[in-house]
């Protein structure tokens, strides 16, 4: 008896210490973490931690499967401790549905067996086939916090979704600085970026490490954040590239280590994105380095520092992949990668993600750079979205509205971004240059909308202050963040987008767009103003009229032709002014 009571106690304290593995808020887009005890060694030990082991845990409520890479945690702590060994191998998971999940874990361990594609020959070792479960609730989140919308993903329309509440997304963001993750406090980091001007913003429930570090960077995206900013855009790598003060690693010219307490940190700071409804829009190379990794190929290299990523990034409900910067070749960048370099590394890095997260490539400015590098693209089901920088912000219109049909016709629809603008060296300025703001709200951020666009992103040229490498300030730009806003909002309440389309044969009055679902809601943007037309023959009913203002946001306004009969020609009135930019708003009244 004596010792059957000492087996029972044996097996209980065994469950209470499986049980306590697992932490996290235990529901639904929340991150569940599970951390398991393995092998003891360190970042530089000769049998590499990331490269000659491999865990992968299996997760399953009976309806779905997902087999997510775990990764080395050094002592589990690495973010407060700075530690590089240990024994702690972790694995995050979000689950997308409430109830019973169970979990499996794989373990081996055997030379390149992190990348490789064939497991079966590999060693099993300590942890491999330890599993459990766990319960899932509703989330409590609302509001910006994405763990109460759900997984951002691509939908079968122009546009993201969330998997959650089923709101489809338009994107308001910051590009600059492109090395965010250039911050001081992280581990392992070159000193550069501090945002202090924006410690002031960080609040008391916001998190810290290491006794106080990450004010400067926290207090920043809780700007972006109170501003309506959804989007962020940094390099997770420079290396060679313009910054070369940001790499994953724990060396520079290292290629194969990885740095567990800065990565730790990271992620600390992509959480606090999730709850500011921050999106993280992840770019995992530029020009100057796309060939830094296996000469360009998906070889060793390049496949672990994406497993890597998507290990310890892909659970966030909020990601897109960005599969390289102003990715091709091009005069001013030594070499780069082919197309189909660039088609092996758009289709493994959808392969390797388990959650289907977004997949998006960046594209160089000028036509023939777009003609030369998107073209061959054009139908493959990996590639969700392009992000376009384009030379002349003039182009915005034509060039969105150009690759939006283009991957509609090809049978793939993609996500047509605006993600920077030139020249090079201006960017969106400062709030100090009034004028050139007015211009990129005319003829970038609402003429992508208008065409069709999941929106846009502001980077800052690198001739004036504060720019796209030394930014530490975005009150810099607080005019052209409020501007942003005042679209996607307009968007989001009074616009079916998805259903939407372009269709500026409607309309006779000069410099304007018209993005219509025929017979239901017409919105109109006038550039400068005027007393529009539109053609309603083909919708013989009763529609209401609204104006809105993209300058200064707020309720619509109603002016002397509050209403009007379809099935004609129709004058919508005159423009609340003359001489600005107006939006008219045309809804069908039921």
């Amino acid at each position: 008896m004596k010792n059957y009571l000492l087996f029972v106690l044996f097996i209980l304290l065994n469950n209470s210490l499986s049980a306590q593995q697992v932490t996290g808020e235990l529901k639904v887009w929340h991150t569940v973490t599970i951390t398991f005890d393995g092998p003891d060694t360190y970042e530089k030990d000769p049998i590499n931690p990331f490269l000659d082991y491999r865990l992968d845990v299996t997760f399953s409520n009976g309806k779905e499967q997902f087999v997510i890479p775990g990764f080395y945690a050094a002592d589990g702590n690495a973010a407060e401790t700075s530690a590089d060994k240990g024994n702690k191998w972790r694995v995050r998971f979000t689950p997308n549905d409430i109830g019973e999940w169970s979990y499996h874990a794989t373990f081996i361990k055997g030379k390149n067996c992190a990348v490789a594609e064939d497991v079966s020959s590999f060693q099993k070792v300590k942890l491999d086939g330890e599993k459990g479960n766990f319960h899932i609730l509703a989330s409590d989140k609302e509001g910006v916090d994405l763990r109460g919308k759900g997984r951002l993903k691509p939908s079968n329309t122009h546009y993201l979704q969330f998997e959650g509440t089923k709101e489809y997304f338009i994107k308001g963001g910051a590009n600059s600085p492109e090395d965010l993750l250039g911050y001081f406090e992280f581990d392992g980091t070159p000193q550069k970026h501090r945002f202090e001007k924006h410690i002031p913003e960080w609040t008391d429930e916001d998190i810290t490490w290491q006794n106080g570090k990450g004010k400067g960077i926290i207090g920043g995206l809780n700007y972006l954040s109170s501003k309506g900013i959804n989007t962020v855009y940094f390099l997770t790598m420079n290396v060679m590239g313009d910054g070369k003060n940001v790499w994953p690693w724990t060396e520079e010219h290292e290629r194969y280590r990885f740095d567990v307490s800065k990565l730790a940190q990271w992620e600390m700071v992509f959480s606090h994105m999730d709850k500011k409804g921050l999106v993280k829009h992840i770019i995992t190379q530029e020009t100057e380095n796309e060939c830094l990794l296996d000469m360009g190929y998906t070889g060793i290299q390049r496949k672990l520092y994406y497993r890597e990523l998507v290990a310890r990034f892909a659970h966030h409900p909020g990601i897109i992949w960005n599969m390289g910067e102003e990715n091709g070749i091009t005069h001013w960048s030594p070499v780069g990668q082919t197309e189909k370099m660039r088609i092996k590394m758009i289709e493994y890095m959808k392969g390797l993600d388990p959650y289907g997260n977004t997949i998006a490539i960046h594209t160089l400015p000028t036509e023939k750079d777009h003609d030369r590098t998107v073209t061959p693209l054009l139908g493959n089901k990996s590639l969700d979205g392009l992000s376009f920088q384009i030379h002349n912000l003039f182009h915005t219109y034509e060039t969105t509205l150009k690759w939006r049909e283009a991957s509609e016709s090809s049978g793939k629809k993609w996500v047509v971004w605006l993600d920077e603008i030139g020249p090079a060296g201006k960017g969106v300025l400062p709030d100090d240059f009034p004028a050139q703001q007015d211009t990129v709200r005319k003829e970038v951020i609402w003429a992508n909308l208008m065409a069709g666009g999941g929106g846009v992103e502001h980077y800052f040229g690198y001739k004036y202050p504060h720019n796209d490498l030394n930014c530490e300030d975005w009150y810099t730009r607080d005019r052209i963040w409020d501007m942003t806003f005042y679209a996607t909002d307009f968007f989001q309440k009074y616009l079916p987008f998805t259903k939407m389309k372009a269709d500026n044969s409607l309309i006779d009055t000069k410099d304007s767009y018209c993005f219509a679902l025929t017979g239901q809601v017409y919105c109109i943007y006038l550039k400068n103003g005027g007393q529009p037309t539109i053609d309603l023959s083909d919708a013989p009913f009763n529609f209401s009229v609204n104006w809105y203002n993209p300058r200064k946001g707020g309720e619509l306004i109603k002016s002397k032709i509050k209403k009007v009969k379809g099935g004609q020609r129709v004058s919508l009135g005159a423009s609340p002014t003359l001489d600005e930019d107006w939006v008219v708003l045309v809804r069908r009244i039921n």
